[in-house]
């Protein structure tokens, strides 16, 4: 059996050891946890950002960054592939753990929700769970957890505290940048995941997204960052058990609330999540390989005119 927490621990051992040439900070608690910081007192890079993907995907994918460009406008992209998507997307990398301690809140994602079974429905879904004694989780906050959060952790995903790290980003970070656009073929994952696709029917899966530029606070910066993936975002699945009804539901472009930065969607709704349709939450656009016909599909389109708008790009 895979471990995601094995092979996210390597990674964050690696990155512990090279820390200054990535620009994070180890730091140790006094109960032995360990927490990388990627974005909160220190600057992280875009080579820490592909090393927080990579950990969120337990281990079981490859990422890059490449230039690309938007309507003649060079930015940097984020290139993603996985041959286990049902596992590295649902069973690791999908921000399914609310972590609130006090006053201390964070998104928990990566390998340690295969620990905790963080939320337990999606790991009866996928047929899957982790064992191993370190934990590795990854945290979307601006903010150190501290001896009380990781004790938590650790409870929760029943190892020793001393065996508990944690990866800390905020969103408006380069390293937040980088991996909410690392989410791409997550995103897809997942909504094929809510459509009641079987996703361990999908063989493999590769996707790109433009990795937003930092802005000015972490509000601001959830908006910029969902957009690279739901107006920029592409994916190609290779699967099984395909359904072209279904596959046409997964773009963006489906939500009642596409067309405009998600930050003017966000604060239309009143800063209430709950008020914006959840199908907006998906890769632009999807191309899908079925192996049991061998034919190929398309769905979706990129909106460069919403992701310049969301970045705000102008010419110098």
């Amino acid at each position: 059996m895979l471990s995601v927490n094995e092979k996210g621990l390597e990674i964050a051992e690696e990155m512990m050891d090279w820390s200054e040439e990535l620009k994070v900070k180890t730091i140790e608690l006094k109960n032995g946890s360990k927490v990388i910081d990627c974005g909160v007192n220190e600057s992280g890079s875009y080579d820490a950002g592909l090393m927080f993907t990579d950990i969120c995907m337990g281990g079981l994918a490859t990422t890059s960054i490449s230039v690309q460009k938007v309507s003649e406008i060079p930015l940097a992209f984020i290139d993603v592939t996985t041959d286990h998507p049902s596992i590295a997307c649902l069973g690791a990398q999908k921000a399914g753990w609310q972590v609130q301690v006090d006053k201390f809140f964070a998104m928990g994602s990566g390998p340690g929700r295969a620990l905790a079974l963080k939320p337990k429905h999606t790991f009866d879904r996928i047929q899957y769970e982790d064992e191993f004694d370190y934990c590795v989780i990854a945290l979307e906050s601006n903010a150190i957890p501290d001896e009380k959060v990781m004790q938590h952790i650790a409870d929760e995903c029943k190892v020793d505290v001393e065996k508990t790290i944690a990866l800390v980003a905020p969103t408006a970070s380069i390293v937040g940048s980088v991996q909410v656009s690392g989410r791409v073929v997550e995103t897809g994952i997942f909504k094929l995941n809510e459509l009641g696709f079987d996703t361990t029917q999908v063989v493999c899966g590769t996707g790109t997204a433009p990795i937003a530029p930092v802005v000015e606070n972490d509000l601001k910066a959830m908006g910029s960052t969902n957009d690279s993936v739901i107006y920029y975002g592409s994916i190609a699945l290779t699967t099984r058990g395909f359904d072209e009804e279904l596959f046409k539901r997964v773009p963006s472009v489906t939500s009642s609330d596409y067309g405009k930065p998600f930050f003017k969607t966000f604060k239309d709704a009143g800063y209430d999540f709950y008020k914006i349709d959840a199908n907006i939450f998906a890769p632009a656009e999807l191309t899908v390989n079925d192996l049991d016909n061998g034919k190929t599909y398309h769905s979706g389109h990129l909106n460069s005119e919403v992701i310049l708008e969301s970045y705000g790009i102008s010419g110098i």
